[in-house]
């Protein structure tokens, strides 16, 4: 059962403070281990540690999840987690309205499929604690490049691409799920505006970096889960504080596991305008029948379910 419902603020940062010292705790336990792994010499040993790195993750998601259980009243509604199971390797695929998706994809998929790795810009391993942790747990990190810069440094066009597909590589030594918000960035309507998209409630996808994953590793993933977040009771953007004061009170999650596509495998996306293509339509295809389920949801009358 939830605490006593105080002032929003004031629970708030009780929430904030739960959080922060829990992360700080296990993003400090990270690091000592990941500090060992790094000066050990056997592979072997690496392994192993990698493991224990990953068990301690799981460990600071489960924290965060009991801090929000014990300090929100939250309605789930989720659906589609049955067909998934954690000893295969998944590329996960999800629209993004707010930097509480992070943790709503942590909290229902812990048990389910292997740990989370998202693909981060590299300004982010400066985050106090949280960079350095996800530096540890092996989070691969990009650097991104304008399309000014680029003009005056071409020599750097492509290295973003191989930077991807090294980190694709050091996936295939273990279970995984690796994550993309094909959006590139989270949704508001200032957004939506600019882009002219032609979705009601998404922004236009990106199809690069699904199309880099399935190519370097189209050949270990087991399958493709298509994930769709909706607040239904806050209209976006909706920022992290606004679940940590307890506004929202409302999460809905629908999950579809997909088939990878076929002949992904080796192909080059940067290169091959046929691969390109078919990726480009399948992403839009997913985006399509996304954008028609959201107003579906929009429209019923959703979080009678039990909390989580």
């Amino acid at each position: 059962m939830a605490l006593k419902r105080w002032s929003s603020p004031v629970l708030g940062a009780i929430t904030m403070l739960l959080f922060g010292l829990n992360t700080l705790f296990w993003g400090s336990t990270l690091l000592l281990f990941a500090f060992i792994k790094m000066i050990l010499p056997h592979a072997g040993l690496k392994h192993h540690l990698s493991r224990l790195l990953i068990l301690i993750g799981f460990i600071w998601i489960e924290g965060n999840s009991f801090t929000i259980r014990m300090t929100r009243r939250i309605q789930w509604d989720v659906q589609g987690l049955e067909h998934l199971e954690n000893t295969g390797s998944y590329l996960v695929l999800s629209n993004h309205r707010s930097w509480t998706d992070i943790f709503v994809l942590q909290h229902i998929f812990k048990r389910h499929i292997p740990f989370l790795k998202f693909f981060l810009k590299q300004e982010l391993i400066w985050v106090p604690i949280l960079g350095m942790a996800w530096w540890a747990l092996d989070f691969p990190f990009l650097k991104r490049y304008s399309r000014a810069f680029l003009e005056k440094h071409p020599e750097l066009r492509g290295k973003d691409m191989q930077t991807t597909r090294k980190q694709c590589e050091k996936f295939k030594t273990q279970p995984v799920s690796v994550m993309n918000f094909v959006e590139g960035t989270r949704f508001n309507h200032q957004k939506h505006k600019k882009q002219n998209s032609p979705y009601r409630h998404l922004l236009l996808p990106k199809a690069g970096g699904v199309g880099l994953v399935l190519s370097s590793m189209g050949d270990y993933l087991s399958k493709v889960v298509d994930v769709t977040i909706i607040y239904p009771q806050n209209e976006p953007p909706v920022s992290f504080w606004d679940m940590l004061a307890g506004n929202i009170t409302c999460i809905v999650v629908r999950v579809q596991v997909l088939p990878v596509p076929e002949n992904v495998a080796g192909a080059n996306y940067e290169e091959d305008q046929v691969f390109r293509g078919r990726m480009q339509q399948w992403v839009n295809r997913l985006w399509q029948a996304k954008d028609r389920q959201i107003e579906d949801l929009l429209a019923q009358k959703i979080c009678s379910g039990r909390q989580r």
